[in-house]
């Protein structure tokens, strides 16, 4: 991106991309805005017109991150079809497959120290992605007693913790497993509903 992208008001969505490039290769906290600044073509001075400073650039980075993801997860759920628990397997691929082709959002979402509660517009879209898998969550319990449910949240936040990990662990360049990141989640997923009485056992 050249200075000429600034000049046709681009320099806001220059500097994001310039920023989830930057945390790809360096890691969220291993860049300075002055860096972003020159990959995106400007002087520093200019990125104030739009941030306030580096902090504020990867929170848009994030916010940009959940809205996509809010959307992938929204796509896989597919209205609960065609059942619950095949929706439920799919919202957990699109985690990893999120994970996969957005790093940089990633990292800007989830390993920036950056709240979802910074900003009511950050809070709002990470609210979606959340709402999403424990409308999937909720959807399984459906069959189960009302007295017998366990909380959907901490179901959803258990799932989240169990997609996370294996995305940490086994889902990125160079990390290795004798088993694909898919295999591992459904499995580990299908062994925690079961032990919950959420799914028949096998």
């Amino acid at each position: 991106m050249s200075k000429q992208g600034y000049h046709h008001g681009n320099l806001r969505q220059a500097l994001v991309a310039s920023a989830l490039e930057l945390i790809e290769e360096k890691g969220p906290t291993g860049f300075t805005l002055s860096e972003a600044a020159k990959r995106a073509g400007v002087t520093p001075a200019a990125v104030y017109r739009h941030f306030e400073g580096r902090e504020d650039l990867i929170a848009e980075c994030a916010r940009q991150g959940y809205m996509i993801f809010g959307d992938l997860l929204d796509h896989a759920w597919n209205g609960g079809k065609p059942s619950a628990l095949a929706a439920f397997s799919a919202v957990g691929r699109a985690y990893l497959a999120f994970a996969r082709k957005y790093p940089g959002h990633y990292m800007a979402m989830f390993e920036s120290g950056i709240s979802p509660n910074r900003s009511p517009d950050l809070a709002a879209v990470a609210s979606k992605s959340s709402t999403a898998m424990e409308r999937a969550t909720r959807a399984l319990m459906e069959h189960v007693p009302v007295e017998k449910r366990p909380p959907v949240a901490m179901v959803s936040a258990h799932v989240w913790a169990m997609s996370h990990g294996v995305v940490e662990l086994y889902a990125r360049e160079g990390n290795r497993s004798p088993y694909a990141p898919e295999d591992l989640l459904e499995s580990g997923i299908g062994v925690y509903l079961r032990g919950l009485g959420l799914i028949a056992p096998d």
